[in-house]
């Protein structure tokens, strides 16, 4: 039981560290905040798939990644609900492949615009805001995740050490 344990806060602290990395990376480019954004770490959104130890995970790293690009305090934490409740929902969706990235797809759609508006004051109006982050959201989550999933699949179960 103790190496399970170890082996979760393991996977967990590896998905934060990848979420951070890729964050940053997509912060050098310009594209990890703003009205258009497409941060390359939300890929990973399709992990809760495969392990339950993503869905901490995705959050932490993406509060780490939040607050290290000195993001707004509404961002770092509604930004950060928005991932858990995405990632929450995608491994509750976890027996509908094709369903995966569509709890973050949604759920930063819905959420993300507001913080952008009360966080940062962008003057764009809410609508145009949802269709400029979900847009990015179905790149990443949508494309690049599902790209990822099924290139897990193939390399097997065994990267992960699944369920």
């Amino acid at each position: 039981m103790k190496n399970k344990k170890i082996f979760y806060i393991c996977q967990a602290a590896m998905i934060a560290a990848l979420y951070v990395v890729l964050t940053f990376i997509a912060n050098a480019f310009g594209l990890a905040s703003g009205s258009i954004q497409i941060r390359i770490s939300e890929a990973l959104t399709i992990l809760p798939y495969f392990t339950p130890a993503a869905v901490p995970g995705l959050t932490i790293g993406c509060l780490l990644s939040n607050y290290l690009t000195n993001c707004a305090i509404l961002d770092i934490v509604f930004g950060s609900a928005a991932t858990l409740l995405g990632a929450s929902l995608t491994y509750a969706l976890r027996r509908y492949k094709w369903l995966t990235p569509l709890p973050p797809i949604l759920s930063n759609t819905l959420i993300v615009p507001w913080v952008l508006r009360f966080a940062y004051g962008l003057e764009d109006a809410i609508p145009y805001l949802m269709l400029t982050v979900g847009i990015g959201e179905v790149i990443s989550c949508g494309v690049l995740g599902m790209m990822l999933l099924f290139s897990l699949n193939k390399a097997g179960k065994n990267i992960l050490k699944l369920n």
